[in-house]
């Protein structure tokens, strides 16, 4: 009786599937992101609050967000929170902008509202519409050099110097350990191997036991116990600032954008790639992809913000899901109940070290800047883009990198007369970031 229900609730024979090949793919999307676990705490741990508790709320984070999807858009799409945009929720929030993490969640929940709402209406058409495609593929890029930067830096490849950084010195087993991560990461990622982000971890982690950290230590500590039961920080629960928020609204402003329009295009690349893997097509053979999928992407922002972590959103191994077959909502509640059994494992999770998840930070931002593969031959059309990403690489300021582009963008279209360029998206743009320019040069 309950397997004919879930049957006809997830429209499995519908679509061509069964319950046990949902099954078998929800494990092969777990296996594909179960890194996060590790991976979210560690960077989020950087504006000074408990990895444990970090460990906690991205586990409910994940949790909340894959079972909207999967209970109201009823796509095999498991979601958690966001490679990219945990670091920018670190770095340029929290650590360069120096403000709170209460602030930093109001930021990600106000996105993820917008986000919905976007999703509710046909504003969402409009957007996508109006976005210049080099400004896309310029704030991918000048992202994946962030993060690419953030993991040489965690690895101890670079390191600071009077120049700017500098390369590591070779004679330190832990930078030895890192290229070494990063080269096994690469082979599992063009192998394509769906548990390589996982597996890197797990070999890094191990080998760090017999690596000297050049403190007296070893690189990876292991704890007294490798179980135990999960207390949820309770503290972190609505944890928002809207009295901050407001007061520095100009300057968090641009940051919301940022968030926002991430969130918006990658979720809708996303989402795509998925459900045209999965052959998910209505019988008028468009991609069966409603407003309901996008706003599932938004609300689980929000309530992921209201549990005490960074924007969730989809995740590009679900196309790992899809090749194993997944089709329906069941595959997504079977990677939501995997992730929610982990919880007892967050005394293993809290003890990797920072170097095992430096390859991933790498590899993930590197794979992100491939998107300049997509440039225009035309100068005009590629300078903005490309400028973002110098920036980005070099300097470390992400926010600073997203100005300088839009407005040099913006710059080159009127030098040029190429007016259309300059739609109402690309101009409301320029005067937000012209404005967070001014602030943070003066405030």
């Amino acid at each position: 009786m309950f397997l004919t229900w879930l049957d006809r609730f997830f429209h499995i024979s519908q679509r061509g599937s069964t319950i046990s090949r949902e099954i078998v793919a929800g494990l092969t999307v777990f296996g594909a992101m179960a890194y996060i676990m590790a991976v979210n705490p560690t960077i989020l741990s950087a504006t000074g609050l408990a990895r444990h508790d970090m460990v906690m709320t991205t586990i409910a984070g994940a949790v909340a967000g894959t079972l909207i999807m999967a209970l109201w858009a009823k796509l095999p799409i498991a979601l958690a929170p966001a490679m990219s945009s945990n670091v920018l929720f670190t770095q340029v929030i929290i650590v360069q902008g120096h403000f709170s993490p209460r602030t930093a969640f109001t930021v990600v929940f106000c996105s993820g509202l917008c986000f919905t709402a976007l999703a509710l209406t046909q504003l969402r058409q409009k957007i996508i519409n109006g976005f210049p495609p080099a400004i896309i593929i310029g704030v991918q890029a000048a992202i994946g050099a962030f993060v690419a930067r953030l993991g040489l830096i965690t690895a101890g490849i670079a390191v600071p110097s009077p120049g700017g950084l500098a390369f590591g010195s070779l004679s330190d087993p832990s930078v030895i350990l890192a290229l070494s991560g990063i080269a096994l990461c690469a082979a599992f990622l063009i192998c394509k191997i769906p548990a390589g982000f996982l597996i890197t971890i797990f070999v890094l982690t191990i080998t760090g036991l017999f690596v000297p950290n050049g403190h007296g230590g070893v690189i990876t500590q292991l704890p007294n116990r490798f179980f135990d039961w999960p207390h949820y920080p309770t503290h972190l629960l609505f944890p928002f600032d809207f009295k901050e928020f407001f007061s520095h609204l100009g300057l968090l402003i641009p940051i919301t954008l940022y968030l926002l329009l991430s969130d918006f295009f990658d979720a809708t690349a996303t989402l795509m790639s998925v459900v045209q893997r999965s052959n998910l097509h209505e019988n008028t053979g468009k991609l069966k992809l409603d407003s309901s999928a996008f706003a599932a992407d938004g609300l689980a922002s929000v309530v992921g913000a209201t549990l005490g972590t960074s924007t969730v959103s989809a995740y590009v191994e679900n196309l790992a899901g899809a090749e194993a077959g997944a089709r329906t909502g069941l595959a997504a509640i079977v990677v939501a109940l995997l992730f929610a059994l982990s919880c007892v494992l967050w005394p293993l999770i809290t003890a990797i070290p920072a170097l095992a998840i430096s390859p991933i930070l790498v590899l993930v931002g590197l794979s992100m800047t491939s998107c300049l593969g997509r440039l225009s031959s035309s100068l005009d059309e590629a300078l903005a883009p490309l400028f973002m990403f110098l920036i980005a690489a070099v300097t470390g300021n992400f926010m600073l990198s997203l100005t300088c582009g839009m407005l040099l963008y913006s710059g080159l279209a009127v030098v040029s007369r190429q007016f259309s360029r300059l739609t109402p998206v690309v101009l409301s743009l320029d005067i937000v970031f012209i404005g967070y320019m001014v602030l943070q040069t003066y405030f």
